[in-house]
């Protein structure tokens, strides 16, 4: 029987509220300072990052994750509105919090 959450679990957790359009339970996975930066830009503070993703509304259907320690990549197809691009996402936690992440994709069908 499982006890203790692990990191993946808080990512999925978060991925999972992303998805549902859970925006209030999606944000309580974050540190009030997270970062995030990928191929499109970067953002500074949990509240910035959640006002992007309410917007966007992107889906996505994680393929892969690998754990270790305080690190959690997730591979994933992510849903852009209509334009389904592959990723790779790099959470880091800090106090069983999300505090960044940086995710790589080739931006090319997007522009």
């Amino acid at each position: 029987m499982k006890t203790q959450i692990t990191t993946r679990d808080i990512v999925l957790e978060f991925i999972h509220a992303l998805n549902a359009e859970d925006f209030k339970t999606a944000k309580q996975w974050l540190n009030d300072t997270f970062t995030f930066a990928g191929p499109m830009g970067v953002r500074a503070g949990a509240d910035v990052y959640m006002t992007d993703m309410e917007k966007m509304k992107l889906k996505y259907t994680v393929e892969q994750t690998f754990e270790e320690g305080n690190d959690v990549c997730v591979i994933y197809a992510i849903d852009m509105g209509g334009k389904t691009i592959t990723a790779s996402g790099l959470y880091h936690l800090e106090n069983s919090k999300l505090s960044s992440l940086r995710v790589f994709f080739d931006p090319r069908p997007l522009l």
